[in-house]
């Protein structure tokens, strides 16, 4: 697997902080976040089950930015 470092949460110190990769082999995004409270799990589960095999996280509004180019390069296009 080759991930492609995106971007990091800008406005943390760096560690442990929300991140985004690209897949570039498989075209998927992946996703560091935190994890959800009970209180939004249950509302994701309103919608339908969890599997064990998956997750909810949280990412801030400002990774928006590094969730498109993630997107586009997932996608393979050359518009960011």
């Amino acid at each position: 697997m080759s991930l492609r470092f995106i971007a990091k949460d800008p406005n943390t110190d760096g560690a442990n902080c929300p991140t985004v990769w690209v897949d570039e082999e498989k075209q998927e995004i992946v996703l560091q976040g935190w994890t959800v409270d009970k209180a939004t799990r249950a509302e994701c589960l309103k919608t339908g089950p969890i599997p064990d095999s998956e997750t909810v996280v949280r990412l801030p509004m400002r990774m928006v930015a590094a969730i498109r180019e993630a997107c586009d390069a997932a996608d393979g296009s050359t518009v960011q």
